[in-house]
């Protein structure tokens, strides 16, 4: 295999299981397998990919992808994507809250990302800001209204770094720029979409409260965010989905 497009066309089966055909032009991607299942169960279709990298079902036009946690995996599945041209892709993620005014449970409709977490920095130079898709983000916020759901805005901060929740001057610096938010995915994928020339747009639901030591994530917290609002954050995504593939609408921000 010689070229770019050689590579991820063979790659993305074999990281997910599933033939290129099986792939719809919009796709949901997201960190946890009981998303996918949720989609599959929903559909009645099949889960590719058990034994693989990543997980994936595909509904009519639209596909869910499992590609795990981090930066290094979202720029991965971003790359692998470009091999079928995807029309958009949909990040649902989790994040940390920051400010206060987020709590549990609630939606953050990013409009921009801070690049900590390093990845990004092999498409772009740091100048280059990570930017969702308006039109996309315009179409989630209008399936978030409509589901009844309201939702904050502001700047997420993306880190390559796991275990932080200790450091009180790296949580002095969270607030000094003021973001709304933490996560380790989202910078990456506005990036690699921009630069792999697929609209983007995320939908994070706030899963915990890092900056307090009883707001950090626990195996039985993650569990109940999961039963109470994994449903909702995923209806709001097929949703926002639908309305894009049934309306046909142009939702790059500008000419690639």
């Amino acid at each position: 295999m010689e070229t770019r497009e050689e590579i991820v066309q063979n790659w993305l089966p074999r990281y997910t299981g599933c033939p290129l055909d099986q792939f719809g032009k919009y796709i949901l991607i997201c960190n946890f397998d009981n998303y996918v299942k949720c989609f599959a169960d929903r559909y009645g279709v099949r889960i590719y990919g058990e034994d693989k990298p990543m997980t994936c079902a595909t509904a009519g036009d639209i596909t869910i992808i499992n590609f795990g946690m981090g930066s290094a995996s979202a720029a991965t599945v971003v790359d692998l994507l470009s091999a079928i041209d995807p029309q958009a892709i949909l990040f649902l993620g989790k994040c940390g809250a920051v400010k206060h005014r987020a709590v549990l449970g609630e939606f953050i409709l990013p409009i921009a990302a801070i690049r900590g977490e390093g990845a990004s920095d092999d498409y772009f130079p740091k100048e280059v800001p990570a930017l969702p898709s308006f039109a996309l983000q315009k179409t989630i916020s209008t399936a978030i209204r409509e589901a009844g759901k309201d939702y904050w805005t502001g700047s997420i901060y993306t880190t390559n770094r796991r275990v932080w929740e200790h450091d009180e001057k790296f949580k002095e610096y969270l607030r000094k720029i003021r973001v709304i938010a933490i996560d380790m995915e989202t910078a990456t994928i506005f990036i690699t979409s921009f630069f792999n020339e697929i609209p983007s747009g995320a939908l994070l639901l706030v899963s915990d409260e890092p900056m307090t030591p009883d707001g950090v994530k626990t195996a039985q917290s993650d569990q109940k965010v999961n039963q109470e609002f994994l449903l909702s954050h995923l209806n709001i995504g097929i949703e926002a989905m639908e309305k894009l593939k049934n309306n046909a609408l142009t939702i790059k921000h500008l000419k690639f």
